[in-house]
């Protein structure tokens, strides 16, 4: 099959890869269906993306793409490329501006149907107590440049120390929410300013914080353990490191952009600007990137607890009686050092997942003991209006995608098209038809994110689940929207 001019041979039914062509150094792979390709992806620039990945010193096995694929910076959003440390390359493209962007799920004790007259006020009280929108500002003090520093480095472990949840949350969150090597000093003065203001605060874009039902469970053995059941009333947070990581990119891809000439590399999109990981500018965005993570870490963590003082509030309840906790938090913007099977060896890499979530298997070490039996949850976020999935992750994603997984529905619609087309209609009624109550800061944010802007979610975790990549493990449904 031609797409974009580019031959993309079927593997399976949800396996297409591009053959090795002229300076590719690896082949490319998309994880997608046929339906999705003849969609989505014929006038998608993301195809060429992948390629263009594929010539990156030092790219281990395929340049992969996940189901939700479509254009991004350099890379595609959906993209997944691993590097060798002594030869490869490290690319801010491969991680995208908002460093860390990320999904908690957070769980309740209580059930849904009780308390479904009192969801409109929830969601009333989250709003007004976690700032959104462009340039959010003021969920908690404003903090000095010295304690900034002491968040970039320390991550969740920062906001826990501070009132802000407790150890165990650490423990649900990948990395325990904290990357060690983390180097505040690589942070330029202004992306520091950036983030003085914005430390429990959701931003804008598709940013947002729901509330949502668990509708159905697919696998209830490993539901369980999770801490799922039909019915039951939960919270998911999607945001980032806000202005901070967005300015550590932008910072760091100018000096990064002089090293191509440097190291004398030569590659089909200057988007891909990148330094040999091993290098004095590699590891300084590395450094960098990783503080940047922190801080996004350390920003869902003060959401969630101001999310639990919401509920509180709302329902008048202790906090014994909601049985708020953390199931677990992802990361879908970062590059880590991890080990790998390459060609039959266990190797040290730099993953890059843009646009795409880790996925652990059952059994290993970088997961919380409570989830060594079931793999990683992996919690893919959908439209507001219409559904989200937890899965797990598995041991062939181990094999075929160093460990990842897609990480939500992924645009079908420019924010121009998507305005364009929601011109005229009352979005707010038709949510409000559906079940569904929404705040946000005016119809523009509404209507850039309209359901049939992106691909239905359910198409790209069935081609996940389908390959065994993932598995499926529950489908929650919104009843309550903050959007950013």
């Amino acid at each position: 099959m031609l797409v974009n001019g580019i031959e993309l041979n079927k593997i399976s039914d949800e396996l297409w890869e591009i053959p090795r062509h002229k300076e590719m150094r690896v082949p490319g792979r998309i994880y997608i269906s046929r339906d999705m390709i003849e969609s989505g992806l014929q006038n998608d620039e993301a195809i060429n993306q992948v390629v263009n990945v594929a010539h990156l010193p030092g790219i281990q096995k395929y340049s992969l793409a996940m189901p939700d694929i479509h254009w991004g910076y350099g890379f595609p959003i959906g993209g997944v490329a691993a590097t060798d440390l002594n030869e490869g390359v490290v690319s801010p493209g491969g991680v995208g501006y908002d460093i860390n962007c990320g999904v908690r799920l957070a769980a309740t004790s209580l059930e849904f149907k009780p308390l479904e007259k009192r969801i409109p006020k929830l969601v009333e009280n989250m709003f007004k107590n976690v700032p959104t929108g462009v340039g959010a500002s003021g969920a908690i003090k404003k903090v000095s440049p010295q304690e900034m520093k002491r968040i970039l480095r320390q991550g969740s472990h920062w906001a826990i120390g501070n009132g802000f949840g407790s150890d165990a949350d650490a423990d649900f969150t990948e990395e325990s929410g904290m990357l060690k090597n983390a180097d505040p000093e690589g942070v330029f003065e202004r992306a520091i300013e950036r983030g003085l203001d914005q430390v429990g605060t959701l931003g804008s874009g598709n940013h947002f914080m729901e509330v949502d039902v668990v509708e159905e469970i697919f696998e209830e053995t490993v539901a369980r353990v999770f801490g799922l059941f039909k019915g039951q009333l939960v919270v998911l947070i999607h945001t980032g490191s806000r202005g901070l990581g967005y300015q550590v990119c932008d910072d760091y891809l100018k000096v990064l952009l002089k090293a191509e000439s440097k190291y004398g590399f030569r590659l089909p999109d200057r988007q891909l600007a990148c330094a040999p990981v091993r290098s004095d500018e590699g590891q300084r965005y590395l450094g960098a990137m990783q503080a940047a993570a922190n801080f996004a870490w350390n920003n869902r963590q003060v959401i969630m607890h101001l999310a639990k003082k919401s509920l509180m509030e709302t329902f008048n309840m202790q906090e014994s009686e909601l049985g708020f906790h953390l199931i677990y938090d992802v990361c879908h913007n970062i590059a880590k050092i991890e080990e790998h099977d390459i060609d039959g060896k266990k190797k040290k890499v730099c993953v890059h997942r843009k646009g795409a979530t880790r996925a652990f298997a059952p059994g290993s070490s970088n997961i919380p003991l409570k989830y060594k039996d079931t793999g990683q949850p992996v919690i893919i976020p959908g439209d507001m209006g219409r559904y989200s999935y937890v899965m797990a992750g598995t041991q062939k994603a181990m094999m075929e995608t160093f460990g990842s997984s897609c990480h939500g529905a992924g645009r079908m619609q420019s924010r121009h098209q998507a305005l364009k087309h929601a011109k005229g209609r009352d979005l707010v009624a038709e949510l409000n038809k559906k079940g569904i109550s929404i705040q946000a800061h005016g119809h523009k944010t509404i209507a850039e994110e309209m359901p049939e802007a992106y691909k239905d979610v359910a198409d790209v975790v069935n081609v996940m689940h389908n390959a065994g990549i993932t598995l499926k493990v529950a489908k929650l449904r919104p009843v309550g929207v903050i959007k950013g």
